[in-house]
């Protein structure tokens, strides 16, 4: 690993930002130089790091020369803007908003499963959707011996997926059901306090909402086959982690042993699936974490060669922090940086 990279974290300040931090730090990463970035009423706030407190600087102000490796994650207007900068004073970008995960020229990259576009790369580079992450981790060994036909999926996302506002409406929503009162809106369109509903990102014409059109973008760009993907995105009042329900129909019979052996033998998974001994992924032993567990790995019998299972990852870290370093891992073993 090389030890005289220089980081830099934009939108540091954030919750994906403040994961980025812990991840670098938990990894023991070496390197030169770290700074942090955020908006004008972080300035002068400082983080702690290996011991350490590090200022955050004025992204408007800020001079990425110098630095080999930017994590961006303070939304897609200011990847837009700030991302080019980057680049051009020559370091790497890694993005964790949907500005560029469509691009033709940017890699979309979960490292599990498609490392090898990184090779590509022109110096920028797209985190994936957290729930489209969980997702492709969990199935793409699958879709190498059984080519899957197509993907139903129900994610069950956490309020972290929106930020450290939400987190806080849905404790000051939580806490105003349980003393009897009705709780306002706040952040979402309806209360997220003892509720859920089927509605994350705005609705398009389609019908879908905007985050249900990413996964299946996202999948096709990933996987680099057009999979039919039918997926339905609902806000669960969960602080961390994502959920979801994955259902496939594949090519070819089943082995659901092989299959679970299969999953528990690849990078980054951890199968849970005892049932009978209620072991199986939640959100509450999942969190921190920074791998995908499944669970409930069953036959559908509804159609033909069809699988069910339930797939579990903290958003923040695997779906988000964790993957964008792990990007920068796969960049530095490759010699890509």
């Amino acid at each position: 690993m090389k030890k005289n990279i220089c980081f830099g974290i934009v939108g540091a300040t954030g919750a994906v930002g403040r994961k980025i931090l812990n991840v670098l730090e938990e990894r023991g990463l070496t390197f030169k130089k770290l700074r942090l970035f955020a908006s004008e009423r972080s300035k002068g706030l400082k983080l702690p790091f290996n011991r350490e407190s590090i200022d955050v600087e004025f992204l408007e102000e800020a001079d990425f020369k110098g630095l080999d490796v930017v994590f961006f994650s303070a939304g897609a207007d200011i990847s837009r803007k700030y991302c080019p900068e980057a680049v051009k004073a020559g370091a790497v970008v890694i993005d964790n908003s949907n500005a560029f995960r469509m691009d033709e020229g940017v890699p979309l990259i979960i490292p599990e499963v498609n490392s090898h576009a990184l090779k590509n790369h022109k110096g920028l580079i797209a985190n994936p959707n957290c729930s489209t992450i969980q997702m492709l981790v969990a199935i793409a060994p699958i879709h190498r011996i059984n080519p899957i036909k197509r993907i139903v999926v129900t994610s069950y996302q956490s309020v972290s997926g929106t930020g450290l506002e939400a987190i806080a409406a849905l404790k000051e929503q939580s806490r105003a059901m349980l003393e009897g009162k009705k709780p306002a809106p706040s952040i979402y369109p309806h209360p997220i306090g003892f509720n859920l509903f089927p509605h994350i990102e705005p609705f398009l014409e389609s019908g879908m909402c905007r985050e249900e059109e990413k996964m299946i973008r996202e999948t096709h760009k990933i996987m680099e086959s057009p999979i039919p993907v039918c997926p339905t995105t609902v806000r669960v009042p969960v602080v961390f982690c994502h959920s979801e329900v994955v259902n496939l129909e594949l090519s070819h019979a089943i082995d659901i042993i092989q299959i679970r052996d299969l999953l528990a033998k690849s990078p980054g998974i951890i199968v849970q699936d005892d049932p009978q001994k209620n072991v199986y992924p939640m959100p509450l032993t999942c969190q921190d974490r920074d791998e995908v567990f499944v669970g409930r790995i069953r036959v559908d019998s509804s159609i033909k060669f069809g699988i069910n299972m339930w797939v579990v990852a903290d958003n923040l870290r695997r779906g988000a922090a964790t993957n964008a370093v792990l990007i920068h891992q796969k960049l530095v073993q490759e010699n890509l940086i």
